[in-house]
């Protein structure tokens, strides 16, 4: 094994599911370790220091949401979320409880080494970047440490949080629509249906002190997209 392969930490119950994911992923350059109680993955975090982790939503013990919660505030990297249903009750969850993206089970191989390429490229791209922090008044991003600092406090954001606010941050003033913001963040096509975008800004609004009635620092555009109010702040 290549001692600089990137680590996935596969968190995943059916065991010949997760057999053969990880043996994909294997043969596709990665280290893989699946944990497959939820009431261990914290554990199987901390000891194995995933790049990426990929995580079913139902597990036995602890469930996936709940992980997602707990490790969050410690994990800078990617989280994929896994879940077995259509509707969007687990995809919404998902995202706001810190997820970076979500795949419906089951899904083809090749589509699920796409999704972990990408993040794990957006990750490395950001890693390797080097900005000034952009600030707005009582809001301040550190692009470079990848932390969003309002009123002196850090704010525990996601991944995709954080390139959100950093987009709309970067484009102060300017309204943004939401297939911009999806393909910009995702690097896909947007299916017209998808809701990530909102429950992110939804998110931001709630973790940077908006009202969620009447937003006057994220403000919704009708029709056209969203809009950061450099001023706001």
């Amino acid at each position: 094994m290549n001692d600089q392969a990137k680590k996935i930490l596969l968190i995943e119950d059916d065991e010949k599911l997760a057999q053969l994911t990880k043996d994909y992923l294997t043969e596709s350059g990665f280290s893989v370790s699946i944990e497959s109680f939820g009431n261990e993955a914290y554990k199987s975090f901390k000891d194995f220091s995933p790049d990426i982790v990929i995580l079913d939503i139902m597990l036995p013990g602890k469930d996936g949401l709940s992980i997602c919660k707990e490790i969050r505030p410690e994990f800078d990297g990617p989280i994929l979320m896994l879940t077995a249903r259509s509707e969007n009750f687990d995809q919404v969850l998902g995202l706001e409880f810190g997820a970076d993206d979500y795949v419906i089970k089951p899904v083809e191989p090749r589509v699920l080494l796409a999704r972990i390429n990408a993040l794990l490229r957006r990750t490395r791209h950001q890693s390797q970047e080097v900005k000034n922090e952009i600030e707005f008044g009582s809001l301040k991003i550190d692009v470079q440490s990848r932390k969003v600092i309002l009123n002196d406090e850090v704010i525990t954001i996601s991944s995709h949080e954080f390139e959100l606010i950093l987009l709309l941050a970067e484009n102060a003033g300017e309204i943004l629509s939401r297939v911009q913001l999806f393909n910009k963040l995702y690097n896909r096509p947007y299916d017209g249906m998808d809701r990530s975008i909102d429950v992110r800004i939804s998110q931001l609004r709630k973790k940077l002190g908006d009202d969620p009635e009447e937003p006057f620092k994220i403000k919704t555009i009708w029709g056209k997209g969203y809009l950061f109010i450099p001023g706001a702040w």
